[in-house]
């Protein structure tokens, strides 16, 4: 990915904040049968390896799982949010007229090393692990016992754990470090108007940052 050093985030505990955030990466590889991407929630463990641990699982007749080799490299691809740019809501646009539409994003990349847990402890805990996160804010959240026994026993068998080593984060938040204040925090301005909340919050940091 190319990252312009006004737009490199390299901090890594707000690079492991996103993928918490938003934990369904794009998982791309190249094994035996080349090019693959698939989409998979996952679950960091920060406390593991140099950059952390993703642990996730996909479908048993999903192929990739027999495609790539343990110890493959792999990318996991994360995004936070993302929004266009109207050259419009630059003020410096209606004085000069050398202003451009864009597009703000906010993404991490996890470079690693997978290997294929095809081992019914290791799903099992990695399922819980993640029901238990993303039923949290439920009034009643689910859990495995909820469903009988032999029914999570046949869905488990249905799946397969991969679990991917981190070994570099690469981030790259674009919102606006290159432009001016003001039209940095205008442009932010536009987009809490139009519900775009997350580039909007980080905009304006910006502009408040550079204007301190």
């Amino acid at each position: 990915m190319y990252v312009p050093a006004h737009f490199d985030e390299s901090r890594a505990d707000v690079l492991h904040a996103l993928i918490e955030k938003n934990p369904l990466g794009v998982l791309v590889t190249n094994g035996k049968s080349g090019l693959d991407a698939n989409h998979i929630p996952f679950e960091l463990d920060r406390s593991q390896g140099a950059f952390g641990i993703l642990h996730s699982h996909v479908a048993r007749a999903n192929p990739l799982w027999q495609d790539v080799t343990d110890g493959d490299e792999v990318l996991v691809v994360f995004r936070a949010a993302d929004a266009y740019i109207s050259p419009n809501w630059y003020p410096s646009k209606h004085e000069f007229h050398k202003q451009v539409p864009t597009w703000n994003y906010m993404v991490a990349h996890a470079h690693g090393r997978v290997t294929i847990r095809d081992d019914e402890r290791y799903v099992r805990g990695m399922v819980a692990k993640l029901t238990r996160r993303h039923e949290a804010t439920e009034a009643k959240p689910w859990k495995m016992t909820d469903s009988v026994k032999e029914y999570i026993d046949m869905m488990l068998k249905a799946i397969v754990g991969v679990e991917i080593e981190i070994t570099r984060l690469v981030g790259k938040f674009k919102v606006g470090q290159n432009r001016e204040v003001r039209d940095i925090r205008a442009a932010g301005e536009a987009l809490a108007r139009n519900g775009e909340r997350e580039i909007s919050s980080a905009m304006l940091a910006v502009a408040n940052e550079k204007n301190s």
